[in-house]
């Protein structure tokens, strides 16, 4: 057998010989890319739990932290989720971060200097937000502006809203009682805001993976022309995606604001790049390539462990939002990755 196997070699010429070295090479960092691809980052996630727990072991992996974090996350991951809805069918939506400061300061203002009820100031703050969603929508999704440009430039006009209704001032008087226990009161151990936002999480993954919606709205991120001649109503659920997002944003505006009973100008910004990253983050986990909700928890927990960790080392703020940063480049390159391989 051996005098034929290498006759059958010598017959086959040298290039068999250095076919098999190089397919196992190519397969061998196929694998590695597939690897890092779907768990890259649930990899360094892990590893950042094991660094930050054995250089903060009397502070890092303890309960109290770990309730910290989850109810720091919460408010992050309702509009992450929110965000990922839009994302899956391609779009972008950068005005969240002022429907979050129109939200908040609309219902401390109509509390504070209005005497509206805390019941109804909530309402209107939700409704605010649908309706910038909706306004959103229409405008990209009916008569064809690019989501981009059309969220960028609703983002100034909202914050020119919220500023007109609070006067651009900090508000921290006049808020109810029962507005501000949604934000501070616990339930089961855990913070309101955690519970929320386990809610959410489940009611964004059932639309996005259990249902109808949810796989046209697939079918909208993966080819809009073929899913609108296939007969799906892709203008609608383009609006729907947008809808979502405002009311997420309105959420995340009233969290904040109960927790800490006040107002300040512009508290969504902050939300910005965090909400993205964590959605991109979340493409890399589970299904490379492909926005989905639970790869989102893992992006916004992923977050919060790194912002805790990193102060807990007492850093500068300016290094973690270098951190911050470089984790959303590498996050889409992941992402991009991901699609490649898959």
């Amino acid at each position: 057998m051996a005098v034929d196997k290498q006759a059958q070699d010598a017959a086959l010429g040298p290039e068999s010989a250095s076919a098999a070295p190089a397919a196992s090479r190519r397969s061998g960092r196929e694998l590695a890319e597939m690897v890092l691809a779907k768990y890259g980052v649930l990899i360094a996630f892990v590893l950042m739990i094991i660094v930050f727990s054995l250089a903060r072991t009397e502070s890092f992996p303890t309960w109290e932290n770990t309730k910290s974090i989850l109810t720091a996350a919460a408010p992050m991951f309702v509009i992450a989720g929110g965000l990922t809805v839009v994302l899956v069918m391609q779009d972008f939506d950068l005005s969240f971060g002022a429907m979050i400061g129109l939200a908040a300061g609309a219902a401390v203002a109509l509390m504070a200097n209005d005497g509206w009820s805390w019941q109804v100031a909530l309402i209107a703050a939700l409704v605010l937000g649908i309706a910038a969603g909706a306004v959103n929508g229409f405008l990209i999704s009916y008569l064809g502006g690019p989501s981009f440009i059309i969220t960028l430039a609703m983002g100034t006009v909202l914050t020119g809203v919220e500023f007109a209704l609070t006067d651009q001032k900090t508000i921290f008087s006049g808020v109810a009682e029962g507005y501000t226990n949604i934000g501070q009161n616990s339930f089961l151990g855990l913070n309101n805001m955690v519970w929320i936002a386990a809610v959410i999480a489940v009611i964004l993954w059932a639309l996005l993976d259990r249902t109808e919606v949810g796989r046209y709205m697939y079918a909208i991120g993966g080819n809009p022309e073929a899913a609108r001649l296939a007969g799906i109503r892709t203008r609608f659920l383009r609006l729907l995606g947008f809808v979502i997002v405002g009311l997420a944003a309105a959420v995340v505006g009233v969290l904040i604001s109960s927790q800490s009973g006040a107002y300040s100008p512009s508290p969504g910004l902050s939300f910005l790049l965090p909400a993205f990253a964590a959605a991109f983050l979340g493409s890399a986990v589970f299904r490379p390539g492909e926005f989905n909700i639970p790869g989102t928890v893992i992006g916004v927990l992923f977050l919060g462990v790194i912002q805790t960790g990193l102060t807990m080392l007492n850093l500068q703020t300016y290094i973690i939002n270098l951190v911050q940063g470089g984790i959303l480049i590498s996050a889409v390159l992941l992402s991009r990755l991901g699609q490649r391989v898959s």
